[in-house]
C-alpha cells in the first residue's frame, strides 16, 4: 500500500509514518518545516523529504491514501491536487481507526493525564511482555517509536486527543475511534480557539461517551464533577468503573502508595499522578492484568517524557520540566512539587505559549495557579504573539490575572535566562512548565545552575 503524508513532521504524524514503514508500506511525505526529534527519526528510517516544502507533483494517481496533518492549510497545493485526482484522504485518527477497526480499542481521554495514563498502561504491558498496538503522544523509555500497528495483536491503546482531526475534518480526534474500553481522566476547558465556551468543550466528552460501542466500558475519575455527570447521565449500554485518588504518604522525598499489601514506593509523585495511576490500574485489569501484578510493575514507572520529568539532580536540589499549559495542569503540577518537597524553595517558571493561554480573556483562568511556589515566573514570546496574530499583553495584566503580586514577568528569553542564572538554588526545585521552548533555552545549560 502506498501512503503519502501531508505534514509528515508532526509529533503524531511522523510516528505513524514510521509505524507504517515498519509494516512494509511504501511511505512518502512532505512538510515545510521539520524539527527534532521528528527530523532525526524520519532520517533514520529514510523518510525525511529530499526537499522541504509542498510539491503537487508528488501527488500521483498510484497513491492509495493521503494522511493529512493539522499543520497543513486548507489551500495546501498537495491537498488540492489530491482532491483533484479524487484520492482517498484520511485524517490521522481516521487512518488509525482503519488500521484497528477489528481490534479491541482502548481509548484514554481527558483534558489532563491522558498521556501519563496511556504511558502507564504501556509500561505495565511491556513489563509483562504483553504485546499490544498503541499510539501515544510522548516518548517513553524503552520504546523507539510511539505508534505500533500489527495484524496480530488483539488490543490497541490510543491516547484520545480532543483537538481537531485535520484542516478539512473539524471533528475531535477521539470521536473517531469508537472505543470498546474508554477512560476520562477529567475535564478542564482548553483549546478555546476551536471550543469558544466551556459548554461546547464539555459537549465533546459527552459525544465521546456516546461513541463507546454497546457493551463496552467507561472508566472515569469520580472526583471530577463534570465527568461524573456525563458518565452517569448517559443511556448508553456500557459498564461504568469509577476511580479516585488513593491514600498515600510522602517520606524523605519519596511517595508511598497505600495498598492492602502495605506501602508501595513510587518513582512518580503528585495527587494527579496517583489519580492517573488508579485509572491505569482499572484499564490494565480490563486487559487481563490483575491488581497485584499491576502494582509490581508500576513501581518502576518513571513517568512520560515532559510530564514532571526530572531533568537534573545535584545534592539536594532538582530541576523538573512539565508540558503543563492549561490552568488545571499548571496548578496541579506546582502543588505536586511543593507537596513532594515541602522544605525546598520551589521556583516555578511557566511559559504562556498556546493560543488559549495567550488570549487576554482566557488568561484570567490562571488565577492562583502559581501561588504555592516560592518564586513565580511567567514568560511569553512577543514573536509567538505576532505569529498567532494576537493582541499584545501587558505585564501588569498578567500579574493581575494570576492574582500574584510577586509574579515576575519576562518577554525576552535572554533576560529570563539571565534571571534564572542569578538565583540561588541551594535546597531548591526549579520547575519549568511549557508546551513551547522558553525562547529556545537549552535544558543542558540549566543543569549548570545546580553545579
Amino acid at each position: 500500500m502506498r501512503v503519502h503524508f501531508i505534514a509528515i513532521g508532526g509529533a503524531a504524524m511522523h510516528n505513524l509514518a514510521i509505524a507504517l514503514k515498519v509494516k512494509k508500506y511504501h511511505i512518502t511525505g512532505s512538510d515545510d518545516i521539520i524539527n527534532d526529534p521528528s527530523k532525526s527519526r524520519l532520517q533514520s528510517y529514510n523518510l525525511y523529504p529530499n526537499d522541504l516544502g509542498w510539491f503537487e507533483d508528488r501527488i500521483t494517481n498510484d497513491i492509495d491514501a493521503i494522511v493529512l496533518g493539522m499543520h497543513a492549510k486548507i489551500d495546501n497545493p498537495e491537498l488540492l491536487k489530491a482532491k483533484e485526482l479524487n484520492l482517498k484522504i484520511y485524517s490521522y485518527p481516521e487512518f488509525i481507526y482503519e488500521q484497528c477497526k477489528f481490534k479491541t480499542r482502548v481509548v484514554i481521554g481527558g483534558s489532563h493525564g491522558k498521556t501519563t495514563i496511556t504511558s502507564m498502561i504501556l509500561h505495565v504491558m511491556n513489563f509483562y511482555d504483553k504485546d499490544v498496538d498503541y499510539m501515544v503522544g510522548a516518548q517513553l523509555e524503552g520504546f523507539d517509536v510511539m505508534v505500533k500497528l500489527t495484524e496480530e495483536n488483539d488490543f490497541i491503546v490510543l491516547e484520545g486527543d480532543e483537538y481537531l482531526s485535520s484542516p478539512i475534518d473539524r471533528r475531535p480526534k477521539f470521536h473517531l475511534y469508537n472505543p470498546n474500553i474508554a477512560l476520562i481522566s477529567g475535564i478542564s476547558w482548553d483549546h478555546i480557539n476551536v471550543f469558544p465556551t466551556y459548554e461546547i468543550y464539555k459537549k465533546q466528552f459527552e459525544i465521546f461517551v456516546e461513541s463507546i460501542v454497546e457493551g463496552g466500558s467507561i472508566t472515569y475519575n469520580s472526583e471530577d464533577l463534570d465527568t461524573n455527570e456525563i458518565v452517569n447521565n448517559t443511556t448508553r449500554s456500557i459498564r461504568k468503573f469509577d476511580y479516585s485518588t488513593p491514600e498515600f504518604s510522602i517520606n524523605n522525598g519519596i511517595t508511598y502508595l497505600q495498598t492492602t499489601e502495605g506501602e508501595l514506593p513510587l518513582e512518580i509523585f503528585g495527587k494527579h499522578n496517583l489519580s492517573n495511576l488508579m485509572g491505569a490500574k482499572w484499564i490494565c485489569q480490563h486487559m487481563g492484568i490483575d491488581e497485584d501484578d499491576f502494582y509490581q510493575a508500576i513501581t518502576s514507572f518513571k513517568g512520560a517524557s515532559n510530564r514532571l520529568e526530572k531533568v537534573f539532580t545535584n545534592n539536594d536540589s532538582h530541576i523538573y520540566k512539565d508540558f503543563a499549559h492549561s490552568p488545571s495542569k499548571v496548578k496541579a503540577t506546582v502543588n505536586a512539587v511543593k507537596n513532594q518537597f515541602e522544605e525546598h524553595k520551589v521556583i516555578a517558571c511557566f511559559e504562556l505559549h498556546t493560543f488559549s493561554s495567550l488570549n487576554s480573556d482566557f488568561i484570567n483562568e490562571y488565577k492562583d495557579t502559581l501561588n504555592r511556589a516560592d518564586t513565580s515566573i511567567v514568560y511569553f514570546s512577543k514573536t509567538t504573539l505576532e505569529s498567532k496574530k494576537m493582541q499584545k499583553i501587558d505585564f501588569k495584566d498578567i500579574v493581575n490575572a494570576f492574582n500574584n503580586s510577586g509574579l515576575i514577568v519576562f518577554d525576552d528569553p535572554l533576560k529570563l535566562k539571565e534571571y534564572l542564572f542569578s538565583l540561588n538554588y541551594n535546597k531548591s526545585v526549579l520547575l519549568m512548565m511549557s508546551s513551547g521552548s522558553f525562547g529556545n533555552i537549552q535544558f543542558d545549560e540549566l543543569k549548570n545552575l545546580l553545579n
